[in-house]
């Protein structure tokens, strides 16, 4: 049994740092905060009824009521959902009488949903 406890980890002495590169990187590296908010968007992403909510509002702009229906889930729980997808901007609604339309906000996460597939799928 070998003493690397680490498994095949590679251990960098910092004899010989690639100031440049590190330089390079560092410059262009955004700032913490919007690390931040990135790494809380994905967060949304990591929930399934979320994903679910994302592609059936892929397809169409919906109700709560048909949403719930659709995935078989209670109108409350849908609800509880859509608020953080609204909170998070990756979902806008409008208002027609009493009922709510729920689609998604903007390109920008249709191609967040498709590209992610196309990971998935690789």
């Amino acid at each position: 049994m070998s003493g690397n406890r680490g498994g095949d980890v590679e251990q960098c002495d910092y004899i010989h740092v690639h100031e440049d590169i590190v330089a390079q990187v560092n410059q262009n590296m955004p700032d913490e905060e919007i690390l931040y908010d990135l790494a809380e968007l994905f967060k949304i992403f990591g929930d399934s009824t979320r994903i679910k909510i994302l592609y059936v509002l892929f397809e169409s702009e919906m109700c709560v009521c048909d949403i719930a229906n659709l995935l078989g889930m209670t109108q409350s729980a849908i609800s509880h959902q859509l608020r953080a997808l609204k909170q998070s901007k990756l979902v806008k609604y409008r208002r027609e009488g009493k009922t709510v339309f729920y689609s998604l906000a903007d390109t920008h996460v249709r191609t967040i949903l498709d590209q992610g597939m196309e990971h998935v799928a690789e």
